[in-house]
């Protein structure tokens, strides 16, 4: 299994997420409300290089493909990772976080195209879950215009840094469902077709 893909699309490159990306990143990361519902709190500069850490770890142990995710200008924006990998083919997409410059923009939707279409294709997943806290009502409806399958909240699933104790909505993508998705994420972005510039256009809720 390559651990280092590189996956382009017309609007995102999604390349392998390195400590040495922590500067490049720093202006996106940069703004604490970002992290509100994330399980790991970035305050300031050392705080990002630890969380990078910890995701270049999760791939040195063969669990986790983490992604550094850069705009039509080469611009680092954010991050993203594929990671507890099992041998029954299943695996989960998250730890994602853009700028507040990429938010609302075909960005998301062109990452989700790519790591999906890595997942159910060069990995082989039979299933691909998502989890987000609950009062993150913009990742919910994100991931429902995804055509996710809510499963169900798994209550008090962790402590967040501020003492919150997450309750977290799965949803998820089987195989089976993976054309249908693939064709809404590809209708969507053929929808918000940029220039040949490759500008990452607005979109709405």
């Amino acid at each position: 299994m390559d651990m280092r893909p590189r996956l382009r699309g017309r609007h995102v490159v999604l390349e392998p997420l390195e400590t040495s990306h922590a500067e490049e990143l720093w202006p996106s990361a940069n703004e604490p409300r970002l992290w509100d519902y994330m399980t790991f709190f970035v305050g300031n500069f050392d705080d990002l290089r630890r969380w990078i850490s910890l995701r270049v770890a999760a791939r040195d142990a063969g669990s986790a493909i983490p992604f550094l995710i850069r705009d039509a200008f080469s611009t680092a924006v954010g991050s993203t990772s594929i990671f507890d990998l099992t041998q029954h083919k299943t695996m989960e997409v998250g730890h994602t976080w853009l700028g507040a410059g990429a938010r609302r923009t075909a960005i998301n939707t062109a990452c989700k195209r790519l790591v999906l279409g890595h997942c159910f294709g060069e990995l082989g997943a039979i299933r691909v879950q998502l989890k987000c806290d609950e009062r993150n009502l913009p990742s919910r409806r994100a991931i429902e215009r995804l055509g996710a399958t809510y499963e169900g909240t798994i209550r008090n699933q962790m402590t967040l840094a501020d003492g919150h104790r997450r309750n977290a909505r799965v949803y998820s993508i089987l195989d089976t469902e993976w054309p249908e998705v693939r064709d809404r994420l590809e209708g969507r972005l053929a929808a918000l077709a940029a220039p040949d510039d490759g500008l990452p256009l607005r979109q709405s809720n």
